[in-house]
């Protein structure tokens, strides 16, 4: 008998408007421009770092007609912040329509930095940007003054996706894991099993 998992519960915190469109709709997509409103101005640091990963997703998760950028989700209900308000969505989610990732590299990403394969060649890095007269990564990401570093850093961003398919495998045979983010295309309500 196969034990095999085709779906997994993930914690999703989500502001009321999201409610009441999953009731009144059944399903709800994410727009750019709600991550620009929210983020206000800070939104270039953001918006780059969402626009990079809703072309790189695509390849791993197809982008369903009507979505546009993703909602976050995690694996352990300890890794979700609550301090934005709203409530947390309990989802069981289709194993296909979800992309996942290491939180902490996404952290990586959502500060323009530079990911390595190992923390030794991140260093490097940095150390090459002192040598440039570099003081902040994002600036690389934020500005087109140094157009080779720059693609470094985004190129090294493909690394994110490094662990989907061991994080699909270890979830399909139900073995414990921590750190996991996902990205989804759009929150159904029949995904909805309840809220924290």
């Amino acid at each position: 008998m196969d034990h095999r998992r085709t779906s997994v519960t993930l914690y999703s915190p989500q502001a009321q408007i999201v409610l009441d469109v999953l009731d009144r709709d059944g399903i709800c997509f994410s727009r750019r421009e709600y991550v620009q409103k929210k983020y206000e101005e800070s939104a270039p640091v953001f918006l780059s770092a969402y626009d990079w990963f809703v072309k790189a997703a695509e390849a791993h998760v197809p982008k369903p007609q009507g979505a546009e950028y993703p909602y976050w989700a995690f694996k352990s209900p300890e890794n979700v912040d609550p301090s934005a308000g709203g409530r947390i969505l309990v989802l069981r989610v289709p194993l296909d329509e979800a992309v996942f990732f290491s939180l902490y590299d996404w952290n990586k990403i959502l500060c323009l930095s530079y990911m390595g394969k190992t923390e030794k060649e991140e260093k490097e890095f940095r150390q090459t940007l002192l040598e440039y007269g570099i003081r902040r990564e994002s600036d690389l990401i934020l500005t087109n003054f140094y157009p080779e570093l720059k693609r470094q850093v985004m190129d090294s961003w493909h690394r994110l996706f490094s662990h989907d398919q061991a994080i699909r495998k270890a979830i399909s045979e139900n073995q414990p894991l921590s750190g996991v983010q996902a990205g989804l295309w759009c929150i159904k309500k029949e995904w909805v099993m309840g809220q924290d």
